[in-house]
């Protein structure tokens, strides 16, 4: 008996928070084996592609193909909404969504061209429902109101605990002379110091002026770039850490720079590697924040921002989440058709940063008693098993039963 086709389009070998969850995603779906799973690789901004054979993945690779040449009983698109279009019969739009407090008109529109919408956070879902437009003529009077018309779910961005899991690291970090590290990983995104998005810029001030002038201070390891792994960027990323620190004066800790990409095996040798004793996240917005996950596998401390994606995962009695309040999203950050002119998101509150980095760094023992319970909570509730299990639950229950085939037989003449 034949299956329904299922085409999905995403940046499956890009090295990118939406490669890894189109990789998930597309393993899942062909792991129910209800499906002929055929996949279009895209692109994801600038990030590289080559996941697939850096990795040795067939599985996906052997089911990429240049190109439709009939519809497909279901599409899927892993993206940003504004590119959502209707191809299939059934038709899915899957997105991390938004880490402000507006979404785009183009994205609600995207959005209502599909029969359904998953969403990696009860954060981006509630953008997207709240978010309403009065649509207007060239004269200005209102036509039509705007606003979601479809359905939309949570579907969390489950660990993978064969690949991120408890393990003696061989990661050589002897460069690095301080035993206790801070870790912060993400890409240092459009804005001036203080309004990007992973907040980049705050966190290295934010650091350096709590433990300036401390005696065997620790460290903070930077685990980012900004568009690519290239010496130039790596140049840049090193000038704007130059610049913010000759802005704070006194005898500074060391920040290390680790720039461009790293395995999926390196990246949990480096969560568990000795050194680094705490994850440090001061970002103003998640869609769900996928490394915050992936460290809760270690049992070690999470210092987060208490507001947008992470908080599905990340308790207040188990992680240590910092508080702040929204402001405006600066016009340096601003992106079009995406960042929002009059959208808000999270600015950390500098004194509380501060005292929850020294409050870890002095009694991080207490801290780790807790953040051993968040492990139990992600092992129980958000692995790449149980997502896997909720999106075969969802598309059992959604996808409608397309006509079969009947081979047409004719008397012999």
């Amino acid at each position: 008996m034949s299956k329904p086709t299922f085409a999905i389009s995403c940046p499956v070998d890009t090295y990118s928070g939406y490669g890894a969850r189109s990789r998930d995603l597309v393993n899942a779906i062909i792991q129910t084996d209800k499906y002929e799973v055929i996949i279009l690789s895209q692109r994801w901004g600038n990030t590289r592609f080559g996941y697939l054979q850096d990795h040795n993945d067939v599985e996906i690779s052997k089911r990429i193909i240049g190109k439709l040449d009939k519809q497909p009983d279901i599409w899927m698109q892993i993206t940003v909404p504004n590119e959502f279009q209707r191809v299939g019969k059934y038709n899915i739009g899957c997105t991390a969504g938004m880490e402000t407090t507006v979404v785009a008109p183009k994205w609600l529109e995207g959005c209502n061209t599909m029969d359904l919408i998953l969403t990696s956070s009860t954060h981006s879902m509630n953008v997207f429902k709240q978010t309403k437009y009065d649509i207007k003529d060239k004269d200005g009077k209102k036509i039509k109101d705007l606003g979601l018309e479809k359905e939309m779910l949570v579907l969390f961005e489950g660990v993978d605990t064969k690949k991120y899991k408890p393990v003696t690291s061989s990661l050589d970090l002897s460069s690095i002379k301080e035993q206790f590290c801070y870790l912060t990983i993400g890409h240092w995104m459009q804005g001036d110091t203080g309004e990007d998005r992973k907040n980049m810029g705050f966190t290295v001030k934010a650091f350096l002026e709590t433990f300036k002038n401390k005696s065997n201070p620790p460290a903070l390891i930077l685990k980012t770039q900004q568009v690519g792994s290239s010496i130039i960027d790596q140049g840049k990323i090193l000038d704007k850490i130059n610049k913010i620190r000759a802005t704070v004066k006194g005898r500074l800790p060391n920040i290390y720079l680790l720039h461009g990409d790293l395995t999926d095996e390196n990246i949990n040798q480096l969560y568990n590697h000795s050194k680094v004793k705490v994850m440090l996240s001061l970002a103003k917005g998640e869609g769900f924040g996928r490394p915050l996950l992936e460290f809760t596998t270690t049992g070690k401390p999470i210092i987060a921002s208490g507001w947008s994606g992470q908080c599905d995962f990340l308790n207040p009695d188990m992680s240590i989440l910092v508080g702040g309040q929204l402001t405006d999203v600066h016009p340096s950050a601003q992106v079009k058709d995406m960042i929002l002119e009059g959208s808000k998101w999270f600015t950390p509150d500098p004194a509380d940063v501060g005292k929850k980095l020294k409050d870890s760094f002095k009694h991080y023992k207490k801290f780790v008693s807790s953040s051993k319970k968040q492990r139990r909570r992600t092992l129980t509730e958000f692995t790449y098993e149980d997502m896997a299990a909720k999106i075969d639950s969802i598309l059992e229950e959604r996808i409608p039963k397309f006509p079969k085939l009947v081979e047409l037989k004719l008397p012999k003449l």
